[in-house]
C-alpha cells in the first residue's frame, strides 16, 4: 500500500464530496494516523478518547456522528463494540490515485507498507497541509455557494487558520458555516474600517471629512454674483 498515492486519492475524493466538514475530515486524519502507527492492518482496534484527542473533537455526538457518517460513506468500515473492555475496530478501505486519476473504492487492503519513525515528524507536517488545504477547499465553495467573493473566502481561511480556528482566540469553532455568515455580514464594515485605517497612515491622504464637506450644498450661495 503506497500511503502517498492513498492519501492523494483520498483528498481528491474530498474535494468533490460536499458532505464533509472540517471535523469529518480531521477524524479520518486521526484514524490513518493510528492506521499507520499499526502499521496498516487490515483491521484494528481505536479507542474513543484518544481519537478525539487527536482529531481535536470536543463532543461525543460529533465524533460518533462523523465516524457513522465515514462509515456509510464508504470512506472506512466502522465496527462498534457494545463491550466496555473490547473497543470497536476500523477498517479502512484503499484510496489511490492512478495515471488516469482513477480511485478504487473499497479495494481490499492485502499489502503493508512500513513507515519509520524518523519519518513520523515530517509526515505529521504534511497530513496537517492536506488538512488545511481540504478545509480552504470547502470554505471557497461554501462562499461560491453563498455567491460570495472568493477573496472574502480566503481573508476568512487565512484569518480562522492563524487563530487555530477559535473565536476570538478562545473558543473553539463548532459550526464554521454560522461564523463564514457572520463574517460575509460584517465583511463590508471590516472593509471600510481598513480603508479609513489606510488613508490615517497616509500623510499625503486628505481627511476623510474633506470628502464629507464637498458632497453638501452651499446654502449661502449667491446666484446673483458671476462666476
Amino acid at each position: 500500500m503506497n500511503y502517498i498515492k492513498h492519501l492523494n486519492g483520498v483528498y481528491s475524493q474530498f474535494s468533490k464530496d460536499n458532505r464533509l466538514n472540517p471535523s469529518h475530515i480531521s477524524l479520518y486524519i486521526a484514524l490513518f494516523q493510528l492506521w499507520n502507527y499499526n502499521r496498516f492492518p487490515n483491521e484494528f482496534h481505536i479507542n474513543r478518547e484518544e481519537l478525539m484527542k487527536f482529531s481535536k473533537i470536543g463532543s461525543k455526538s460529533t465524533y460518533h456522528r462523523c465516524i457513522k457518517d465515514l462509515s456509510h460513506w464508504k470512506y472506512i468500515l466502522y465496527s462498534p463494540s457494545h463491550n466496555p473492555f473490547k473497543g470497536s475496530r476500523v477498517k479502512l478501505f484503499q484510496f489511490k490515485t492512478s495515471d488516469s486519476q482513477e480511485m478504487d473504492l473499497n479495494y481490499p487492503i492485502s499489502e503493508q507498507a512500513l513507515v519509520s519513525n524518523t519519518n513520523i515528524n515530517k509526515q505529521n507536517i504534511n497530513f496537517i497541509k492536506l488538512e488545511a488545504i481540504a478545509k480552504e477547499k470547502l470554505i471557497l465553495d461554501f462562499f461560491k455557494k453563498e455567491k460570495y467573493p472568493e477573496l472574502e473566502a480566503k481573508k476568512f481561511f487565512n484569518h480562522y487558520q492563524g487563530i487555530g480556528w477559535k473565536v476570538g482566540g478562545k473558543s473553539k469553532i463548532t459550526d464554521w458555516q454560522a461564523t463564514a455568515k457572520s463574517w460575509m455580514l460584517k465583511a463590508p464594515e471590516m472593509n471600510l474600517s481598513v480603508r479609513a485605517q489606510s488613508r490615517t497612515n497616509d500623510p499625503n491622504a486628505l481627511p476623510l471629512d474633506h470628502f464629507q464637506d464637498n458632497l453638501h450644498v452651499n446654502q449661502n450661495k449667491r446666484y446673483d454674483i458671476p462666476l
